[in-house]
């Protein structure tokens, strides 16, 4: 009995790590130069603490983890790793504007997109508080 052919993963439809690479990159540089981002205290401290070679290396190893290729994530959950960074939704936003932005440049097929985009906003929960602390 013949099998089926298995529909590619998404990690081989985006063109494996190296593709992923280009684009985390990309949004890396943005979302570290974003105003509207930098403008919460908590999160310019963050993106002047970290070392942009390894967010950009961390956030590779997750989405290549998550489109299904065959790296390990290894770095913080998103929840440890945003819990005291008060990200709004409008800061969300803003950075899924970034992540647009590197989508588009890197001509992304919609459907690779979308699915992309569903996977990030799946993290919303974990990282957006709607009542900012005042610690």
């Amino acid at each position: 009995m013949p099998t089926q052919p298995q529909n590619p993963s998404l990690y081989e439809r985006l063109g494996g790590i190296y593709s992923i690479a280009c684009v985390v990159d990309d949004l890396i540089d943005r979302v570290m130069n974003d105003p509207r981002l930098n403008a919460n205290p908590a999160v310019n401290e963050a993106h002047h603490r970290v070392p942009p070679p390894g967010f950009k290396y961390l956030v590779t190893e997750m989405v290549g983890m998550a489109a299904g290729g065959p790296q390990k994530y290894t770095g913080r959950t998103m929840a440890d790793s945003h819990r005291d960074m008060n990200i709004t939704p409008k800061e969300w936003e803003a950075f899924m504007d970034d992540f647009q932005q590197s989508l588009d440049k890197f001509k992304v097929p919609a459907t690779e997109q979308e699915e992309l985009k569903a996977i990030v906003n799946s993290t919303y929960g974990d990282i957006v508080v709607t009542e900012p602390s005042n610690a």
